[in-house]
C-alpha cells in the first residue's frame, strides 16, 4: 500500500481552504442558535474540522493540520493553497482572516443542523486505510465532536451503510463542501487573508535518510532547541521540540532555504524536520502527542 506523501485525505479541497482569520487581533462572541448569545474567548474553537487516522507516515499523522479551525474572535485558520512539486516547502501554507459574531453564530446554527453532536450512528464502511473526518463543536453542552469514517470515499449504494447511516453522512459532507461555498456559512472564503504568524512551532525529528526522489539536498544548520528533543510518543522513533520567541523569526527565514526533505544538522548529526506551526489553542510538542 502506497503512503501519502500529503498526509490528508480532503473531504473539501485544500485549494479552496484558504479562509482564515487576521492574525492574533480582535475579539468577539457568538451565540449558540435557539440559545442566549454567549460570548467566546479568543483562543476558544468554536468549530474544527480535521482529519485523523488513515494510512500515513507517523510524522504525518502527528503534524497534521486542521482542514479549518474557527476561533471564538473570529479568526479562520486554514491550510493555503500548495504546490505540487516534490519535495514541497518546509513551512506550510497557513492563512487566516477574521469573520463577524453572526458569521460565527451561522457556522455553528449549520454545523448543529448538519448533525454535528448529535448523530451517534454513522456506520463503518467497507474501505481500507482511510482517515476520519472529525467536527468539533462549541456549544451549550461544552465540546462536542462527531467523527466520520471514509466520509468522502463511502457514498451510494455500494457503500455497505444502511439507508439511515447514508442519509446522516450526506448532511455532513454537503455541509462540509458549503465550508468553500460564498454562499455557505463562512461566505467568501478567498477573501481577505493574510499568512499566519504562528507564536511557536512544533519540529519533529527523525533521523534523515537520503531520498533518490528528492535528489540530493544540501545541509541547512538547524537555528532552534537541539534536535532531536523529547520522545512525541512510544516506540515512533519521533523526537519533538518547540521552538518560542526570537527562534521562530530565525526559524522561519532558514525554512524559506529549505524543504521537506531538508537534512537539518544539529549537534553533527542530520535530521529530517517535520515544521508544524502551533495554533492559538496550541503551545508546545505536547499538543501533538495525542494526534491519532
Amino acid at each position: 500500500m502506497k503512503i501519502h506523501r500529503s498526509g490528508r485525505l480532503a473531504v473539501l479541497p485544500l485549494l479552496l481552504l484558504t479562509s482564515a482569520a487576521c492574525g492574533q487581533q480582535g475579539a468577539g462572541g457568538a451565540g449558540d442558535a435557539g440559545s442566549p448569545e454567549r460570548s467566546y474567548s479568543a483562543d476558544s474553537v468554536v468549530f474544527r474540522m480535521d482529519y485523523v487516522g488513515g494510512f500515513v507516515t507517523p510524522a504525518m499523522l502527528a503534524t497534521r493540520l486542521p482542514a479549518i479551525s474557527v476561533y471564538g474572535d473570529g479568526r479562520v485558520i486554514t491550510e493555503g493553497p500548495t504546490t505540487l512539486q516534490y519535495p514541497g516547502p518546509a513551512m506550510p501554507n497557513l492563512q487566516v482572516r477574521t469573520i463577524s459574531a453572526d458569521e460565527v453564530e451561522k457556522l455553528v446554527a449549520q454545523a448543529r443542523a448538519a448533525g454535528v453532536g448529535g448523530v451517534s450512528d454513522l456506520g463503518t464502511p467497507p474501505v481500507a486505510d482511510a482517515a476520519s473526518t472529525r467536527f468539533t463543536l462549541l456549544g451549550d453542552k461544552g465540546v462536542e465532536e462527531s467523527e466520520v469514517y471514509a466520509l468522502g470515499e463511502a457514498s451510494g449504494t455500494h457503500s455497505g451503510l444502511s439507508a439511515e447511516q447514508q442519509s446522516a453522512r450526506d448532511k455532513l459532507r454537503a455541509f462540509a463542501e458549503s465550508l468553500t461555498d460564498p454562499s455557505g456559512p463562512l461566505g467568501d472564503t478567498l477573501g481577505d487573508t493574510t499568512a499566519y504568524a504562528p507564536t511557536a512551532v512544533a519540529a519533529v525529528a527523525e533521523p534523515w535518510v537520503a531520498d533518490s526522489e528528492a535528489g540530493e539536498q544540501p545541509e541547512v544548520t538547524w537555528p532552534g532547541p537541539a534536535l532531536p528533543g523529547t520522545d512525541l510518543s512510544k516506540d515512533l522513533g519521533l523526537g519533538c521540540v518547540t521552538v518560542t520567541g526570537d527562534e521562530v523569526r530565525t526559524l522561519v527565514g532558514a525554512a524559506a532555504s529549505a524543504n521537506a526533505a531538508t537534512p537539518w544538522t544539529s549537534d553533527g548529526k542530520q535530521w529530517r524536520v517535520t515544521l508544524r506551526p502551533l495554533l492559538p489553542d496550541e503551545s508546545d510538542c505536547g499538543d501533538l502527542a495525542n494526534k491519532r
